[in-house]
């Protein structure tokens, strides 16, 4: 889990993976929507792609990156006792505020 926080920390890699998210995209798109340079967008690709968060493929003359779903999984699973303790206190919090009388 401490590998996938890594990774997750760096806000430029965040952005990678929300791209990604939308559809697969090729290194130079990317580039240009971080606002980076081609080494430092492969830079962080590498890092992501060493991770298992994104998987790479040729197009022609071009890479294509796309998402890998399972590290967010695994997130997601990591997650998932803290997400219940969050529903259950807001659960609470709406009862609460059902008691208080309208303004």
């Amino acid at each position: 889990m401490a590998v996938v926080f890594a990774v997750l920390a760096e806000p430029a890699r965040r952005r990678i993976i929300e791209l990604l998210l939308e559809r697969p995209r090729p290194v130079g798109e990317l580039v240009e929507q971080l606002g980076l340079s081609q080494p430092g967008t492969s830079k962080h690709l590498r890092v992501l792609r060493e991770a298992g968060f994104v998987r790479q493929r040729k197009d022609a003359q071009r890479r294509v990156y796309e998402l890998h779903s399972e590290p967010l999984m695994e997130l997601d699973r990591w997650l998932a006792p803290y997400r219940r303790m969050w529903a259950d206190r807001l659960d609470d919090l709406g009862r609460h505020l059902d008691t208080m009388p309208d303004p």
